[in-house]
């Protein structure tokens, strides 16, 4: 190993490395040290972000939209029993989950959404006993709640949109920039 070591450092063109601290480099213009000398202005601080910026895959955000609705809906059962209550926290969940989806996966937050608003329907459907009547009792108030449904789809579709619109517009700049450049 010490062999193959010293034969490839004797047969390398550039001189091995010291160990002992050499002299600092000075800079060769007097620009260039009048630039060393003088603090530049100070860096901008940097602006304190408020909120979370988790990018959540496709199927992520389908679980955390429908987590969120579930547990929601649990609440709600358990505390109000109301479904318009239900139905306004719907619409937060739905823009969070249209801002945290990934760029790759933007198209499916249309798609979780109204899922997960069944899902959450579940402790809060009035029905008679058994199954049937369970269903019966999720299809009515699927039926009552409907425009809280759609607005809430509506919602995340637009920010989904506004999202895809800018995407394609830094990708343009993004190439223009690079051909003008280039």
């Amino acid at each position: 190993m010490a062999k193959a070591r010293a034969a490839r450092d004797a047969a390398s063109p550039r001189p091995a490395r010291s160990t002992r601290p050499g002299p600092q480099r000075r800079p060769r213009s007097e620009q260039a040290a009048a630039a060393v000398r003088r603090p530049g202005p100070a860096p901008a601080p940097q602006p304190v972000r408020r909120f979370p910026d988790p990018r959540l895959t496709g199927l992520g955000s389908g679980l955390f939209c429908a987590a969120v609705m579930l547990v929601l809906g649990y609440l709600d059962s358990l505390l109000f029993g109301s479904l318009t209550l239900y139905s306004v926290l719907f619409l937060p969940v739905c823009v969070l989950t249209a801002v945290w989806v990934r760029e790759g996966d933007l198209l499916t937050a249309p798609v979780v959404v109204p899922i997960s608003f069944a899902v959450g329907l579940l402790p809060l459907a009035e029905g008679g006993g058994g199954f049937g009547g369970h269903l019966m009792g999720l299809v009515s108030a699927l039926a009552t709640e409907a425009g809280w449904l759609y607005l809430g789809t509506l919602t995340a579709g637009l920010v989904v949109l506004v999202r895809r619109v800018r995407l394609i517009a830094r990708r343009t700049a993004t190439r223009r920039a690079g051909v003008g450049g280039g």
